[in-house]
């Protein structure tokens, strides 16, 4: 849940209740169901779903919603620091195939690449993570050097993974958006 509130979350803590946000594309169901999953085993005893154009807003009112997510705050996420709580580092060390999934199925995507070299047409899997918060791209290096997963930045916001054994490693992690 980490790694979608980071991704494609926000909380508003200007209300009465403290509210949770992640929004979801309507064209992975199995996205929002899933965020709907992790929201309840969290915190939420109730969470909602709010239709909007393109894409559904799962929510949650929760007094404890701003405890467990300290990077809250005012502003954009990229243009705010975002640091791990001491308590959450040891849970992200022994879970970072979680944290990641949350992160690429929310800002990252898993896709045949096309290249030609020399004449010869190559194709193979590989995964992008574009985020322009370099905290959280720090959080995402962590986390696949955590697993062994090698990658490279091919732009100043954007990391791929594209060695077939760093693929096959993250497929095992992250799975198919659904």
């Amino acid at each position: 849940m980490l790694g979608l509130y980071l991704s494609d979350g926000h909380l508003v803590t200007s209300a009465r209740v403290p509210v949770l946000r992640i929004y979801c594309s309507d064209v992975w169901p199995g996205l929002i169901e899933a965020c709907d999953v992790a929201m309840r085993a969290v915190l939420a005893s109730k969470v909602q779903r709010v239709q909007k154009q393109g894409c559904v807003g799962v929510q949650s009112y929760g007094t404890h919603w701003p405890c467990l997510l300290p990077q809250h705050g005012p502003g954009k996420k990229h243009q705010r620091p975002i640091v791990l709580a001491d308590w959450q580092r040891p849970i992200l060390e022994r879970h970072p195939g979680d944290f990641l999934r949350g992160l690429f199925h929310s800002d990252g995507c898993r896709f045949a690449n096309r290249v030609t070299v020399r004449g010869k047409a190559y194709v193979y899997p590989r995964y992008m993570f574009v985020n322009e918060s370099a905290d959280i791209m720090a959080l995402c290096q962590w986390s696949l050097d955590l697993l062994g997963i090698a990658w490279r930045m091919n732009r100043r916001n954007s990391l791929s993974v594209a060695r077939r054994d760093a693929v096959a490693t993250l497929d095992r992690h992250v799975g198919p958006k659904s």
